[in-house]
């Protein structure tokens, strides 16, 4: 959408309309014009994040504007410090503030348990359910050819290291998304981990066929986590 022109569509000899310039002409073809290149360049930017198009980039751009100058500089900087600052567990691989986050080093968490999930945001999801009370493992992903993601990609060796060296770990859970890529890595998992003597379940299948961990809403998510099955039972492989 080009912001700033509008164009009049006339209908079969009546009253002109007005019409937006997306309603017929392809986006390759409408070029966005701005009053000012710094607003032009931070919709740029704003635009890079998933999941917002131009027209929210603009909307956020003009929101800080209406900010007054402490703001936004608590903002830039608090993004600066993330991205200079941040650590990952040398344990667990979640996102930290210290060489062990707060649940790896918490003496309240049940270090005999691991659950295995694809990034932070299923760490989050699974925490707000507070059905879970052990310690994670977090991948970095989950194995898919298609986006040339490998075991190799994964924190998978980090975790049999971590299953070996531990005499307190007695069961690890897998509680990845129930789609393709999510069971295909939950199989190879399972065939990395099978011969360390311990136990290894899944979550039960509350969290529908498809469905990413993150979206599934905290009750159905904690029962899955609750009414977990062995693996073993799962598959034929």
């Amino acid at each position: 959408m080009s912001w700033g022109r509008t164009n009049i569509i006339n209908f079969g000899g009546g009253k002109s309309q007005l019409a937006s310039p997306e309603s017929y002409i392809s986006k390759e073809q409408t070029v966005e014009t701005f009053s000012s290149k710094l607003l032009q360049e931070a919709v740029e930017e704003f635009s890079k994040l998933p999941g917002i198009g131009k027209k929210t980039a603009l909307r956020l751009v003009l929101h800080m504007l209406r900010q007054d100058e402490d703001a936004v500089k608590r903002f830039s900087n608090s993004l600066v410090q993330l991205h200079e600052n941040v650590i990952y567990c040398e344990s667990c691989h979640n996102i930290s503030d210290s060489p062990l986050c707060a649940i790896c080093s918490s003496h309240r968490r049940d270090s005999g348990t691991i659950c295995v999930v694809e990034d932070i945001r299923d760490v989050i999801a699974i925490e707000n359910t507070g059905q879970y009370h052990g310690l994670y493992h977090v991948l970095g992903g989950i194995i898919s050819p298609m986006d040339g993601i490998g075991p190799a990609d994964l924190t998978i060796e980090a975790l049999e290291d971590r299953a070996k060296a531990s005499q307190d770990i007695q069961e690890v859970i897998l509680a990845l998304s129930t789609t393709m890529e999510g069971d295909t890595t939950n199989f190879y998992l399972y065939k990395r981990l099978k011969g360390l003597n311990i136990k290894i379940s899944v979550i039960a299948r509350g969290i529908a066929i498809g469905d990413e961990l993150e979206y599934a809403d905290e009750v159905t998510l904690g029962r899955s986590i609750i009414h977990r099955t062995a693996y073993d039972k799962t598959t034929t492989g």
